[in-house]
């Protein structure tokens, strides 16, 4: 399952220092047009997106979270989810293997 983390940060710079300080790896800047969507998929790794600016959903069963410039999805490995984009997106991705016990 995922949470959003609402930490009205939008810095690009800073928002790749907390991630790399945070244990991320495979940081990358990446945007979608509005309408664009991604059907249900899954990550091996712990997964970050990090709404730079623009509005992403993200579907998790019946469950849709809503991103907001600022907001940082955790989602844990393996969780089955999809996309939509709303409204033009910026968004920082970052990966993190799962911690183990």
């Amino acid at each position: 399952m995922s949470r959003v983390v609402e930490t009205g940060i939008t810095d690009e710079r800073r928002i790749v220092s907390i991630l790399e300080e945070d244990g991320y790896f495979n940081i990358f800047r990446w945007s979608d047009a509005a309408s664009t969507s991604y059907p249900e998929h899954t990550h091996p790794h712990d997964e970050v997106r990090w709404v730079v600016s623009g509005v992403l959903e993200i579907r998790e069963g019946k469950r849709c979270l809503r991103l907001n410039p600022g907001d940082r999805l955790e989602s844990s490995a393996n969780t089955p989810h999809s996309a939509y984009v709303p409204e033009d997106v910026v968004y920082i991705c970052a990966s993190r293997r799962p911690k183990e016990g």
